[in-house]
């Protein structure tokens, strides 16, 4: 995706740092969170150039911390939110990370990605969760279908029993709010907040623009943690278990 041309790289790690302090409340492990996810992949992936696809990449948070780690790797971020994709882009865009403009929702999103070789590692966080019970099928099947051998999907998420543990569910998200109490985090700026002020920002017009009309998440059909497992092991994978959670935070890992 093209950066607007009225906003600078200064300006939007600006705003991508107030993302950052925003979504600390709701996780208040999200650092730690992010190293795990970096962890499986330092674990199972062996070459060190390896070519990395984020799914819902929104303003770059992963991306950024994952290039940081692994220097040799290339991450191709793809999101349908034009806004986050344009602050992502310009704060972090070059050789080793681009942006592409697609709807995982939608069949043909993997085409549009334009990749020259097989990914290794399909990974998301805080995303996903936007989506109904087949679309996410639909994805999983697709990163089954086109990863490389020994390759690996990871997400980072708010997962939830669902049906099979409402109590539990309920406890989850409990046991966030205390952790997030616990390690002393504030809410300087909510979700809402945020949005309220990037709307009211000259310097975002033209992003705001863009995202106007047509841009929405509807769930109706809310996967359940049993479903992702469920989804990686008919897309193929040999092997799919969460390997971390804090509250109702998980990271499930798939191992092709």
């Amino acid at each position: 995706m093209t950066p607007p041309t009225k906003l600078t790289a200064g300006q939007a790690r600006y705003w991508l740092d107030r993302w950052d302090r925003q979504q600390e409340y709701y996780l208040p492990d999200r650092e730690e969170r992010f190293a795990v996810l970096g962890d499986v992949l330092e674990e199972l992936i062996d070459r060190p150039d390896p070519l990395i696809v984020d799914l819902g990449v929104g303003p770059g948070s992963l991306a950024e911390r994952l290039l940081t780690r692994f220097p040799g790797a290339t991450v191709v971020g793809v999101d349908a939110d034009p806004l986050l994709l344009g602050l992502a882009g310009l704060a972090y865009g070059g050789e080793r990370f681009r942006t592409v403009s697609a709807d995982l929702r939608e069949p043909g999103w993997f085409a549009e990605l334009g990749l020259s070789r097989a990914p290794d590692a399909f990974v998301s966080t805080t995303a996903l969760h936007w989506m109904n019970r087949e679309p996410l099928r639909a994805l999983i099947a697709v990163c089954g279908q086109e990863l490389a051998s020994g390759g690996v999907f990871v997400d980072a998420d708010h997962l939830y029993e669902g049906a099979a543990g409402p109590r539990l569910d309920t406890l989850a998200r409990a046991l966030t709010r205390r952790r997030a109490t616990r390690a002393g985090v504030r809410r300087a700026e909510d979700w809402a907040a945020w949005w309220a002020a990037v709307e009211a920002a000259p310097e975002l017009a033209e992003l705001v623009a863009a995202r106007a009309g047509g841009f929405a998440h509807e769930v109706t059909d809310r996967p359940s943690v049993h479903d992702y497992l469920a989804f990686l092991r008919e897309a193929g994978f040999a092997e799919a278990a969460p390997v971390w959670q804090v509250g109702d935070d998980r990271i499930l890992a798939g191992i092709r």
